[in-house]
């Protein structure tokens, strides 16, 4: 499938969203890496035809542990696009044992938060930046993942994309990103699970993996945490 096929085909998938959900009801799992910016990106545009006026509603999992570079990103691309921004933070003790369980600190950081901010919000979809490449527990993942609790549904319109569509749709589309992805990082997590380029050694997928850099014990359980909740 060529890349405006995936494009248009996401494009489609977002229509489909907003016709049934409404502007006011769906929000953006954005992280602030290429692939939910990417997300984000389309829908907006289908807002911008199909809801003028609509703002997006992005939701932002800030554990507290992210790079400063992504937060600067965030917060700057929220401006200038026009983004309803929600910051989800983790209610932990302070000195609370980060990555030292990587599945529990995941839970607490970032499932937790999640869940109560779409309860907060009334969200009923939730879109999200996923793609089937770039982790097994994701290859068989379907476009459209009813979650039960707190109920809603989980749309995954960049799934078929690969690493070099995202990239090219970036370019073709004029998006901006991070500036850690100029300095060599592919896969932007948490500050003490994501190595630097070069240091990735057999972390997550293996060395030359996009999530290569990911801390390895983390990748190993996302299935666990996808069933608590995670993405």
């Amino acid at each position: 499938m060529s890349l405006d096929a995936k494009i248009d085909g996401a494009r489609q998938l977002l229509r489909e969203v907003l016709d049934r959900h409404g502007p006011h009801r769906v929000a953006v799992a954005w992280t602030g890496g290429k692939d939910s910016t990417l997300a984000l990106a389309l829908w907006r545009g289908v807002l911008h035809h199909g809801a003028p006026g609509a703002r997006p509603l992005a939701l932002n999992l800030d554990t507290g542990c992210k790079f400063p570079e992504v937060l600067v990103f965030r917060d700057r691309l929220a401006v200038e696009w026009g983004v309803e921004m929600h910051i989800a933070r983790p209610d932990v003790a302070p000195g609370y044992p980060v990555a030292v369980d990587r599945a529990a600190c995941c839970r607490d950081l970032k499932v937790t938060p999640l869940l109560r901010a779409l309860r907060r919000l009334d969200v009923a979809v939730l879109l999200t930046g996923i793609r089937r490449d770039e982790h097994p527990d994701r290859a068989a993942r379907p476009a459209r993942e009813p979650v039960a609790e707190p109920p809603h549904l989980r749309v995954h319109p960049v799934l078929d994309f690969t690493e070099m569509d995202v990239w090219a749709a970036t370019m073709q589309l004029g998006l901006p990103h991070c500036e850690l992805y100029d300095r060599g990082y592919r896969s932007l997590g948490c500050m003490p699970c994501t190595l630097p380029p070069g240091m990735a050694g057999d972390a997550g997928q293996g060395a030359g993996g996009e999530r290569a850099g990911r801390a390895a014990d983390k990748e190993a359980v996302l299935a666990s945490l996808h069933a608590l909740g995670y993405f």
